[in-house]
């Protein structure tokens, strides 16, 4: 039985590094990455602060299953997110997103 190493089996159902499929393949996952670091950022801040996604929510403006979403990586606005830090209390309004660069929120 043949072993294949994961940038082999990348190169032959994504596409080689270079390729239009590649690069938006690795876009996606670097979002995808992003997000799931931005939703870790959210809950730990807010379980310091001791609220429940509901708390959170109510302070934001949206449901608690908003803030779930959020949590866990999900799409969601750069306004809500916006609302979220600044609910956290968050005195920097800036989002370091790795290799995209860093975006100011206010």
């Amino acid at each position: 039985m043949k072993s294949y190493t994961l940038k082999e089996i990348k190169d032959r159902y994504i596409g080689a590094i270079g390729t239009p499929e590649r690069d938006q393949y690795e876009m996606e996952l670097r979002a995808e990455l992003d997000a799931y670091r931005l939703g870790e950022a959210v809950r730990e801040a807010r379980k310091k602060q001791n609220l429940t996604q509901k708390q959170l929510g109510e302070r934001v403006g949206v449901g608690e299953a908003q803030i779930s979403k959020i949590e866990n990586g999900k799409a969601s606005t750069l306004g809500t997110i916006n609302r979220v830090f600044r609910a956290l209390g968050a005195t920097s309004g800036t989002l370091d997103l790795g290799s995209l660069g860093r975006i100011a929120l206010w």
